[in-house]
């Protein structure tokens, strides 16, 4: 699966955001490590703390369909002049699924690649290695 593929398939998810108090909306697209592709896309709630971001949402659907997963890419859609990365909460329940890489762009030709490890170094982490 290329990289082209997924950022295809996350901008078709932001398509269908539910955004209608930030107007920001968002799409994602995972690559599990058994080759299976999962989309999210954000979930806004009044009560913002109800929010579901586009990340949590697509890894919630590759454990629906798969149960136990880990996630060999992930690749996040803005609709933005710069890339943004995943939120705080989002790069902790990511990191819970492996060390991905992480693909951010937006509308311009600008995006970022980054190993998750990187984008949260000091993840709280209850596993025994």
């Amino acid at each position: 699966m290329s990289e082209i593929q997924l950022k295809e398939e996350a901008k078709k998810a932001a398509l269908h955001a539910y955004a209608p108090y930030s107007k920001f909306k968002v799409g994602c697209a995972l690559l599990t490590k058994s080759g299976n592709i999962y989309t999210g896309c954000n979930v806004e709630n009044a009560s913002y703390g109800l929010t579901i971001c586009a990340e949590r949402n697509a890894i919630a659907q590759a454990i629906n369909a798969e149960g136990q997963i880990e996630i060999e890419t992930l690749v996040v859609y803005t609709p933005t002049p710069s890339p943004t990365p995943p939120c705080g909460a989002c790069r902790q329940v990511i990191h819970e699924f492996g060390n991905p890489e992480v693909f951010s762009f937006c509308n311009s030709k600008t995006s970022n690649k980054h190993k998750m490890n990187d984008l949260l170094p000091h993840a709280f982490n209850l596993k025994k290695d």
